[in-house]
């Protein structure tokens, strides 16, 4: 029964954090429409929902929230750019989860967020560049990776903000 209960939990909250994150996203796609940032450049808030999933509830639920994110880029934005919000966000994820797992206590929150919104851009630019059969899009390279560890830092040290709110919430104990 124990486990059972487990695997609802973990579902239930996995389900809350694509709310939070399609909330996010669009929040932030509003939040950004009037600025005057380069193509692909946005604060990636939503990010903070899969870093959440990685640390706590592991890899599905955080490939799960990614693949949700997609989904909902997919009706808003189009096909395009939801194989390129899928691309990024499956490598960001996977990165993510290792780094947490691998470096655990000693890469902080926002260290890994920065290496996830980079690897972010690259898995982008990795998919555009494969649909259009150029690796033209690669130019945009030193922006991204510019912005993927600007953004990355911020959202790591809002998750670390959160953090101990969410822990007390006791969801996954």
């Amino acid at each position: 029964m124990n486990e059972k209960r487990n695997k609802l939990t973990a579902l239930t909250v996995s389900a809350i954090l694509a709310a939070a994150a399609l909330a996010a996203s669009f929040f932030e796609r509003t939040l950004t429409a009037g600025l005057p940032l380069p193509p692909g450049v946005k604060p990636g808030l939503s990010n903070v929902a899969v870093m959440f999933a990685c640390a706590v509830l592991g890899l599905p639920s955080a490939l799960a929230v990614t693949a949700i994110k997609a989904g909902f880029t997919l009706l808003t934005a189009g096909p395009t750019a939801a194989l390129l919000s899928l691309c990024g966000g499956l490598l960001s994820a996977l990165t993510m989860f290792l780094l947490l797992k691998i470096r655990k206590n000693r890469l902080s929150y926002a260290g890994v967020s920065a290496v996830g919104g980079v690897m972010h851009n690259v898995g982008q630019l990795a998919a555009a560049s494969a649909l259009v059969g150029s690796a033209m899009y690669l130019n945009w390279l030193p922006i991204l990776l510019l912005s993927g560890v600007g953004f990355g830092l911020l959202t790591g040290v809002i998750l670390n903000a959160v953090m101990p709110a969410l822990v007390k919430l006791k969801w996954f104990r």
